[in-house]
């Protein structure tokens, strides 16, 4: 089994991710894709006259402030938009894909944070009415379901709380979920960066190998949305995924080149 994970850059080249993907279906390789979006979401709040709040917890990270406007919101352009963009590209490719949200059967599935202690100009806050979570479990048999009968399955957030509400749930780390779930062979995510960088955002100081037992040690390179990608990493290599590997998605045979060696190589 495959993880694909996609983020959300206008950079990508959607067409070189979706032809790997078909190479790697008629090699008959098990896989399942989870796609972002917060770049195209930002531009539609803004539109909308909402625009995105970013805010920094107690423990130093950056996260979207979700109020019950900006999940409806995240789910119009995740869900709707950017889902069906796959589904539509993977469909006349020849692939029957299936889209989904985490919030559909409760792929996935954990707590609601409705309160967040934050951090504002040194001082601590705790903003009420949010609509965030952490995925704790993912509904394999659902997923099983769909692969035994030859689809693949597309998802993105959000995820459903243990109540059944829809949640704001971080993409890098759900898919991270996804492949321990899997005990997956690999986690390859894709962005708009050739990898982990010692010093973002020189490309020229790209980290090519990271040893599992010491994944979390690199945090400190982790620039902005970089960080939820090594700590979902850290959590899918601890969990029992074999490799992890963060990798271009701006070029030719992106999935292929990171199974191959190239990017940041966890394992």
């Amino acid at each position: 089994m495959l993880v694909i994970k996609v983020g959300g850059g206008k950079e990508l080249d959607i067409d070189a991710i979706v032809a790997d993907i078909v190479a790697l279906r008629q090699a008959e390789q098990a896989l399942i894709l989870v796609h972002g979006g917060a770049e195209t979401t930002n531009e539609v709040a803004e539109a909308l006259g909402h625009p995105p709040q970013f805010i920094t917890s107690e423990s130093g990270y950056e996260s979207r402030r979700t109020d019950r406007r900006a999940l409806e919101i995240f789910e119009m352009v995740y869900c709707g938009q950017i889902n069906k963009m796959w589904v539509e590209k993977l469909q006349q490719a020849g692939v029957d894909a299936v889209g989904m949200s985490g919030l559909d059967g409760r792929i996935f599935e954990g707590k609601r944070k409705d309160k967040l202690r934050v951090r504002v100009n040194g001082r601590r806050l705790v903003l009420r009415d949010d609509w965030t979570g952490t995925v704790e479990r993912v509904n394999t048999d659902l997923l099983r379901l769909l692969l035994d009968a030859g689809y693949l399955p597309v998802l993105t957030p959000p995820g459903a709380s243990d109540s059944g509400e829809a949640i704001n749930v971080d993409g890098d780390r759900a898919a991270a979920m996804v492949a321990a779930a899997f005990q997956a062979e690999a986690l390859v995510i894709l962005s708009n960066v050739p990898g982990l960088l010692r010093n973002f955002p020189d490309e020229s100081t790209l980290i090519r190998e990271i040893p599992r037992t010491r994944a979390d040690d690199f945090m400190q390179f982790a620039a902005g949305r970089m960080k939820k990608k090594v700590m979902g990493a850290v959590e899918a290599v601890a969990a029992g995924v074999r490799q992890v590997i963060f990798a271009d998605g701006r070029v030719e045979h992106p999935i292929r080149r990171a199974l191959d060696g190239q990017g940041t190589q966890i394992g």
